[in-house]
């Protein structure tokens, strides 16, 4: 008896140890990027991030504990196209010995071509800047969760199966949403397709679902408009007799509030670009664009 239950409580460690085994730790430069690892990795990774929900990617200052927390990773996720350049010198300061992703890698940019539009090409300059905003087009976001389960499998084989698996669920999610979002947006009058928004942030939604964005400021959130490109934007939005005119979650309003009333627009609800948010049902990608689609399309 006494040996059957030392051997029953070996059998119990053993277990105990297999499934205390360490998940692969991934960490991403910010909260959509974690969503898409956290879709494709369920419960094989411990994904955390650097840039949270609400927070802007483009103010992030990183702290002594984001240091150590890059350095502990395993796997680093982040977008590239200029969207998170702080995250190079916190690799040479954290000594980081992971595996570094780049999820836009298999994105193609987009140009501005000489009237002010984006097309697909190049890298789109503006402000000095690529426009790093890919994932804002659903069909860009599949090829981002594909770079990311190749890195997954990459780093942890014995977990192909389940990546790939998630990554096919997730896909076919993804699909679903960007078929919604072209037909909603073929629903929306002309009269409806130029859109204002604080900061440039929309080139490629609006390349991918048919629409055109104005917008006073540039590519981040803590761009300064000049007062000669806000009084030619009210301009122009009075010559197409916008009359909606749309907030976004980590920029000032007040600009655009200012803009409404000198053009008699009415605040159309506020969009979401560059994080998840806890509200809106914005704590996901899906829900993020849902909520985008439900906004411009409202009544």
């Amino acid at each position: 008896m006494t040996r059957f239950l030392a051997s029953l409580m070996l059998c119990f460690s053993l277990s105990s140890t297999a499934f205390a085994e360490p998940a692969l730790r991934v960490l991403t430069t910010f909260t959509i990027l974690q969503d898409f690892v956290r879709e494709i990795g369920g419960d094989r990774v411990t994904v955390t991030t650097l840039v949270g929900f609400d927070e802007d990617a483009h103010a992030f200052d990183p702290r002594a504990s984001d240091i150590r927390r890059l350095r502990d990773a395993d796997l680093l996720v982040s977008n590239g196209l200029g969207f998170d350049p702080w995250i190079d010198p916190m690799m040479q300061s954290a000594r980081f010995t992971g595996t570094h992703v780049v999820a836009s890698s298999q994105v193609t940019p987009l140009e501005r071509d000489d009237e002010g539009h984006d097309e697909p090409g190049h890298e789109h300059h503006h402000d000095g800047m690529a426009d790093p905003h890919a994932w804002l087009d659903a069909t860009n976001a599949m090829n981002y969760v594909r770079t990311i389960a190749a890195a997954l499998i990459a780093a942890d084989p014995a977990g192909k199966s389940i990546y790939e698996a998630n990554e096919a669920a997730y896909l076919a999610q993804l699909n679903t949403l960007e078929k919604d979002l072209r037909a909603g947006f073929a629903s929306l009058p002309s009269s409806r397709r130029t859109v204002v928004t604080p900061h440039d942030a929309f080139g490629y939604f609006a390349h991918a679902y048919g629409l055109h964005f104005l917008a006073p400021a540039g590519l981040s959130n803590e761009a300064a408009p000049s007062a000669a490109a806000v009084a030619d934007l009210i301009r122009q939005l009075r010559e197409l007799n916008v009359d909606r005119v749309y907030l976004e979650t980590l920029a000032d309003d007040r600009l655009i509030q200012r803009i409404g009333r000198e053009t008699g627009a009415t605040v159309g609800g506020a969009l979401y670009a560059d994080a998840l948010s806890r509200k809106d049902g914005a704590d996901t990608y899906i829900g993020l664009m849902r909520h985008n689609l439900k906004t411009l399309t409202a009544p």
